[in-house]
């Protein structure tokens, strides 16, 4: 009896309207474009600026967008699984206000966080739900207001980040499409280097906290993109080996999009070429848990039934991995 493989269906994705161009950060904080490009590939990011709109802004409007065009009943969705590093509210979970507001009324939901690697750990989870054959519908969104926790006088982390959200419908496969392999990663050490060091039980907000700035990301840059550049290209490379991929085998990378240079260095230990590489850093900056989601949306006319893509994500915790995926369908 063949194995049943859980495949992407489907893909929906959102991005606010607001341009923050790097122009804009020029006369925020002591910046320039051509800095910003040269050593990041970003030229402009989106910024939610809806009042009271958080994260489930940015996942329902990406749900809305897989469930009009894929004509899916929300009804028949299972589980909701919201990856995102930016919650509306601590302890009531994203997702099950995500799953309510789009009509998904019989499934669960919760969400999770893996800082950049969520949406990456999210396919694994949402493709272990789907092989388990107790569930056929599995939607998973990956979304961030990473404009809510960003300290825009912090020329380091301002540059950087911007909102967005994306998501795929994952649902049975007996065509051995869909997720092949995984190779997922963790380090406790890298909690020192990629944090927020407030608003947790360690370090409950306060008014102090507040004054110091301590609720908005802290990133020690050079640390992180030592570790991403090694690791991201690391477990790339090792899901083709064990897989028996040669670079003429992989359609498409699909990468976490922190840096140019960390996603060209991964292509370049791969050895796969640069118009085989998804990007959209340039338009979008860092949006956190949404960036793979969201590169299927924008190159989803170009995917091909069949073909292997590598994803490939590092993040806060440090955490990172590579999932080797067979697109399931022409769009």
């Amino acid at each position: 009896m063949k194995k049943q493989t859980a495949a992407i269906t489907a893909v929906g994705g959102y991005v606010p309207e607001f341009i923050l161009s790097n122009k804009v950060l020029e006369t925020m904080v002591e910046t320039n474009d051509e800095w910003i490009t040269s050593r990041t590939g970003i030229k402009e990011r989106r910024i939610l600026k809806e009042e009271n709109a958080g994260t489930s802004f940015l996942a329902i409007k990406a749900a809305e967008d897989l469930i009009n065009k894929s004509g899916v009943d929300p009804k028949e969705i299972d589980f909701v699984l919201v990856a995102t590093a930016t919650p509306d509210l601590p302890v009531a979970a994203t997702a099950a206000y995500v799953a309510s507001e789009i009509g998904a009324v019989n499934a669960f939901s919760y969400d999770l966080q893996a800082a950049c690697s969520s949406f990456l750990f999210g396919m694994s989870t949402a493709a272990s739900y789907i092989e388990s054959g107790r569930y056929k519908k599995v939607l998973l969104i990956g979304a961030d207001k990473m404009s809510s926790i960003i300290d825009y006088t912090d020329r380091t982390t301002c540059i950087i980040f911007g909102d967005g959200a994306g998501a795929a419908l994952f649902e049975p496969n007996d065509e051995g499409l869909g997720l092949q392999d995984e190779y997922l990663r963790t380090d406790g050490v890298g909690r020192q280097f990629l944090k927020i060091e407030a608003g947790g039980s360690i370090l409950p907000p306060s008014e102090e906290t507040v004054k110091n700035k301590q609720h908005y990301v802290f990133q020690d840059g050079k640390s992180v993109f030592k570790f991403a550049v090694s690791n991201m290209a690391d477990v790339s490379a090792l899901i083709m080996d064990r897989n028996n991929l040669k670079k003429e085998d992989v359609q498409w990378l699909v990468p976490h999009q922190a840096n140019k240079r960390i996603i060209d260095a991964t292509a370049k230990r791969m050895g796969v070429d640069a118009d085989k590489v998804m990007i959209n850093i340039h338009k979008y900056g860092n949006t956190t848990s949404a960036t793979l989601p969201l590169l299927l949306h924008d190159y989803e006319k170009q995917l091909k039934k069949g073909d292997n893509l590598i994803f490939a994500a590092f993040g806060g915790g440090f955490t990172w991995g590579s999932i080797y995926l067979k697109w399931a369908y022409n769009s």
